[in-house]
């Protein structure tokens, strides 16, 4: 059983993110629920590495004096799986914005789409998506985007040490990647498509891994919070 003193020394939380939930609101809302809980006016919870809305898995949350720990949890390397569709892209990478433009598959073969992977081994270069939380002269990205207005975008060098294709069902690719900090999964389903000589994006994304952490030994929000009403 978790104190009130536990939670200020600080606690690793290891929250599995609901759908649609950002991670800002899972934050908010399991420091509102730890304040209820033990009648605390103030505690310090971060999230250790944003996970997009439409993603879902493991989000690491640290109360009290383990936030000072968040810097080093987001640098470790993470896995992933989703799945890539082939043959459409959309502004935002993944499927919070509609289709643009669709590409013939006809060509695309599995050997094709395994051989590809081999190019994003190792260390790349990779362009973060317009739509994204990154900052450009005081504004998000996103904001750019929404707007309607173009805007420069710096590549980065990031690390993929592991891609593997782990099924091929038509045009869905499902996938596992293990790479560095800033990497975005959404600009290498991006990349993947142009590999392919056809259009891809992002329709499924789960966080398996950060580090030693697993998702397995991950809990809901809404399990988390049933902890907290047995104290």
């Amino acid at each position: 059983m978790n104190t009130a003193e536990d939670f200020q020394s600080g606690q690793v939380l290891l929250i599995d993110k609901p759908l649609t939930w950002t991670s800002f609101q899972a934050v908010n809302k399991l420091r509102w629920e730890i304040r209820q809980a033990f009648n605390i006016k103030k505690i310090k919870v971060g999230h250790a590495g944003t996970l997009d809305p439409l993603a879902t898995g493991l989000l690491i949350i640290c109360t009290g004096k383990m936030t000072k720990q968040i810097n080093t949890f987001q640098g470790q390397d993470k896995e992933y799986t989703g799945t890539f569709i082939l043959g459409s892209t959309t502004p935002s990478y993944d499927l919070e914005t509609e289709i643009d433009q669709t590409f013939p598959t006809a060509h695309i073969s599995e050997t094709l789409i395994n051989n590809a992977t081999a190019q994003f081994i190792g260390d790349i270069e990779q362009y973060p998506p317009i739509f994204s939380a990154l900052k450009k002269e005081g504004k998000r990205l996103y904001e750019y985007a929404r707007a309607g207005e173009k805007v420069e975008i710096k590549a980065r060098t990031i690390q993929i040490s592991e891609f593997e294709i782990t099924k091929i069902d038509n045009n869905t690719i499902a996938f596992r990647v293990v790479c560095s900090k800033g990497t975005y999964i959404r600009s290498l389903a991006h990349d993947f498509g142009k590999a392919l000589n056809s259009g891809a994006h992002l329709s499924a994304l789960r966080r398996t891994k950060i580090g030693d952490f697993d998702v397995k030994n991950a809990v809901s929000p809404e399990d988390f919070i049933a902890t907290l009403a047995l104290q």
